[in-house]
């Protein structure tokens, strides 16, 4: 389980049959603090790259942006591979089985000109405010 921040978008590719997957970097913090002599132990920040498949990868593509606060469940895995230069390499990945995004949504910004559509001073039509959602 994973709780971090988004370091950039999403890189999200297609394949065989509109199959997607979706890797994304995560940042993880631990808080820094003070031991009781007085020495400051600063924060510390790892990176992750965190794999999604199929519809998790299709969500991560039409939701997920640089900077969003995510909650990933998965699985750890690591890989090797030779570079360009024959050096040996080795990848941990999370690949996520579950994803919950914790950034709230954008608040939706209120028209400039007033006869545009309702404004906050003014109350909403009551079909409107039936169909409102609480977030």
């Amino acid at each position: 389980m994973l709780i971090g921040n988004v370091g950039v978008d999403p890189d999200v590719r297609y394949y065989d049959q509109d199959q997607a997957v979706a890797q994304v970097r995560l940042a993880t913090t631990e808080r820094g603090y003070t031991l009781p002599n007085g020495t400051q132990v600063p924060d510390r920040t790892d990176w992750h790259n965190v794999i999604f498949y199929r519809s998790l990868a299709k969500v991560v593509e039409k939701y997920v942006h640089k900077g969003d606060k995510l909650f990933v469940e998965g699985k750890i895995r690591t890989r090797s591979y030779d570079d360009k230069k024959g050096v040996r390499r080795t990848v941990t990945e999370i690949y996520a089985d579950n994803l919950e995004l914790l950034t709230p949504k954008k608040q939706v910004q209120e028209p400039e000109n007033p006869q545009q559509g309702p404004t906050a001073s003014e109350p909403l039509p009551a079909q409107e405010k039936e169909n409102e959602m609480p977030f």
